[in-house]
């Protein structure tokens, strides 16, 4: 799809009227008591489907995305998606998660804005739920997903899968409802937000709040160019720096200057052309109160608490469990999902992805994280699938850059 142009909207969320692209919709009729003691009375969650559901429904998956992704995971930007699927690798014929074999479920968590309730969406009295959007967790967002997967009539998913924030909602699947998890991929992710990841989402969220167009988050009404389009851009350029490598910055861009000008000159460094073009993509397909929303309820993972902590926590784990990490990631380091590994019970030694791209590998690096899927499937009874087998640590191939 061509590049937007014009000022940015105040908000970048699907809306009603927008074209539904393969989105479908299931509504929770009953209301749903959050964590903060605060009651959503309907909520609504977007999802996609790839696939048919067995007569058994056996071979069910559900797949969870990161902060800013959505339930797009694969298939064309076109009218309705704004960005191609973005593990648009993985599900396919012949690929690691194929539709021929498997039921793939991919909802737009609670809180986002893809078509699933969140500060965007209308309260009961029609207006955009705004600063009225009560605080989220973790344990919220599964909550939701546990009465779609009741809808959709699955006692209980062959396998869950998530990166990043997808990892933290998959663990807590896992966690909170171990007997409807017959396994599980965990990437990228930790038992608990630590102090410095929260500490770097500081600063995104003062740079959203600080903007003059967030206006204490009631902002749906305004003009092109008068939302927090600005602050949600510091926030992903923060965000983003934390999602790739310092060796990747370096050999990409260096001390470069974007079109040979210097910045006293008037132009700006490679980098930082680099971080504003993806702060600009950003504000046309996200809204800055979901970013808001979403980041707190990161911030709030904590599969240990009011569970005796988090070691006790993952012993309360049956699902078998295949845990992974990327070798450059600063944001989750490997140390964290040593620690899964080590805690859920024959979880084993914990895989990783070799890559130059930090976090990010775990959506750049198909081949490899295909391989991880490819193992775990294979070792599902009954559910063997075809596909390569990842390697302990420290022997995982490298493939090429996406």
């Amino acid at each position: 799809m061509s590049r937007p142009t014009g000022p940015p909207p105040a908000t970048g969320a699907w809306q009603e009227g927008d074209p539904p692209g393969r989105r479908q919709w299931v509504t929770l009729r009953r209301p749903l008591w959050l964590e903060a003691n605060a009651c959503l009375p309907e909520v609504r969650l977007a999802y996609e489907t790839w696939g048919t559901l067995a007569e058994d429904r056996s071979n069910a998956m559900l797949v969870l995305h990161a902060l800013t992704g959505d339930s797009h995971v694969t298939g064309p930007a076109e009218p309705g998606h704004p960005t191609p699927g973005w593990w648009r690798e993985l599900i396919g014929p012949g690929r690691a998660l194929d539709p021929a074999s498997w039921y793939v479920v991919a909802p737009n968590v609670l809180g986002g804005c893809q078509g699933s309730t969140g500060p965007s969406s209308p309260a009961p009295d029609g207006r955009p739920w705004g600063s009225r959007f009560p605080i989220l967790t973790i344990r919220d967002q599964v909550a939701a997903e546990v009465i779609l997967a009741d809808t959709l009539g699955i006692a209980s998913w062959a396998l869950v899968v998530g990166g990043s924030m997808g990892g933290m909602r998959a663990l807590e699947w896992s966690v909170g409802h171990p007997d409807r998890v017959n396994a599980q991929f965990l990437l990228a992710c930790t038992a608990a937000s630590s102090a410095e990841q929260i500490a770097w989402t500081v600063p995104q969220l003062h740079a959203i709040r600080a903007d003059t167009g967030w206006r204490g988050g009631d902002y749906y009404d305004a003009r092109p160019g008068d939302g927090p389009h600005r602050g949600l851009g510091v926030a992903r350029r923060i965000a983003h720096v934390t999602y790739r490598s310092e060796p990747e910055l370096a050999a990409r861009f260096g001390r470069d200057h974007q079109d040979g000008e210097h910045p006293w000159e008037g132009g700006r460094y490679a980098v930082e052309s680099y971080l504003d073009h993806h702060a600009d993509k950003l504000v046309w397909r996200f809204d800055a109160g979901s970013y808001v929303t979403l980041t707190e309820a990161m911030n709030s993972h904590d599969i240990g608490r009011g569970r005796g902590g988090t070691a006790t926590a993952l012993r309360r784990v049956r699902a078998r469990t295949l845990v992974a990490g990327i070798d450059s990631d600063r944001l989750y380091p490997l140390a964290q999902q040593e620690y899964l590994a080590a805690g859920i019970p024959g979880a084993g030694s914990v895989r990783v992805i070799t890559s130059p791209y930090g976090h990010d590998g775990f959506l750049i690096e198909a081949e490899q994280v295909g391989a991880c899927l490819g193992e775990l499937l294979a070792a599902i009874p009954g559910h063997a699938r075809g596909g390569a087998t990842a390697t302990r640590r420290g022997s995982v191939p490298r493939s090429s850059p996406l």
